[in-house]
């Protein structure tokens, strides 16, 4: 049986170029994608140009390491260096949900924390899956989003794809 994922997709550094890439890899890796609307923010936690956000669905009979291992491979085509964590990057791509896994072992964590955090992770997550429900709160991903303070986490939606 096939998992529904979630995986968000993050790029500032030639963002256009970087997202439409990743998307074409994620499509010939795992077939067609759901995909929400693509966001600038912010950086958050460092100084650095603003990030392009969007969230993708698929279904996949892999496991959440074998996802997790592609999305890596995905990145490195994208030319993402893993030198640091808080930097500037090509592309970042981080696995969310895997069906209703909930998992915390040796690098893979399972609902990840971000889509509690980040607004430009749950905002483009409640856009495409708004009446799913995080499986450790048990709340609905649009109900989540209606009630996040998002003051000090600025979204704007951009046309996609550009030009």
């Amino acid at each position: 049986m096939k998992a529904q994922v979630y995986v968000s997709i993050g790029s500032n550094v030639g963002r256009d170029k970087n997202i439409a890439l990743a998307l074409e890899k994620l499509t010939n890796e795992f077939g067609p994608l759901e995909q929400s609307s693509v966001y600038e923010s912010d950086a958050v936690g460092f100084n650095s140009a603003p990030f392009y956000n969007l969230v993708t669905g698929f279904l996949t009979d892999e496991s959440p390491r074998d996802v997790q291992a592609k999305l890596h491979v995905i990145e490195h085509d994208c030319g993402r260096v893993r030198d640091r964590t808080l930097s500037a990057r090509t592309m970042d791509l981080d696995l969310l949900l895997y069906a209703d896994l909930v998992v915390d072992d040796a690098g893979l964590s399972l609902p990840r924390s971000d889509i509690t955090r980040y607004a430009f992770v749950l905002c483009p997550l409640a856009e495409i899956a708004g009446a799913l429900k995080h499986p450790v709160s048990g709340k609905r991903y649009a109900d989540m989003w209606a009630a996040f303070d998002d003051s000090e986490q600025s979204l704007k939606r951009i046309d996609w794809p550009p030009g």
